[in-house]
């Protein structure tokens, strides 16, 4: 099933973002992933430079869920490349957002896999394990809980504290 779009999830439910159940995400991410739009609920990783713990969470069953990084925004390595985009996609992950870099665009383009990220390098992480995984986030100015839902598309991305329609 299609994700719905951000515009009219936000224009359905109004009340949410007025009493702030419903957030819109105000960092600016480029769009990679055959996923253009894909929604689910949030798993939460804190990582710096390091991506062990997101191998870890990418290798458990995604069933439909979405991966929110939270690389506090370092721009000197990547924290996702091709191998994890396609171990995102056999283990049915629906996206990943990360606060930070990728890598290998090509094969992540060609992932059944919606990615976020703030741009791109060349350079892999760290392989220390150091972070901390199921815990809240800060990313672009939004606090991030797991179990929140995310709602992603061309028109943005969208953090809420329960599942989401547009009737």
């Amino acid at each position: 099933m299609a994700a719905p779009a951000t515009a009219d999830i936000c224009d359905a439910n109004a009340a949410h973002v007025t009493s702030g159940d419903l957030r819109v995400l105000q960092q600016k991410f480029k769009v990679y992933g055959q996923r253009r739009a894909f929604s689910g609920p949030i798993v939460t990783v804190k990582v710096f430079e390091d991506n062990v713990l997101v191998r870890q969470l990418l290798e458990s069953q995604g069933e439909g869920r979405v991966l929110v990084i939270d690389g506090n925004g370092s721009r000197r390595c990547a924290l996702l490349g091709g191998n994890l985009g396609q171990v995102a996609q056999s283990m049915g992950w629906a996206g990943v957002v990360v606060n930070g870099c990728i890598r290998d665009v090509d094969e992540i383009n060609n992932c059944d896999v919606g990615v976020r990220a703030l741009g791109t390098n060349p350079l892999k992480s760290n392989k220390k394990g150091l972070g901390e995984k199921h815990v809240p986030v800060h990313i672009g100015g939004t606090l991030i809980h797991e179990g929140e839902w995310l709602y992603a598309d061309s028109d943005g991305i969208l953090v809420s504290k329960f599942e989401l329609s547009v009737e």
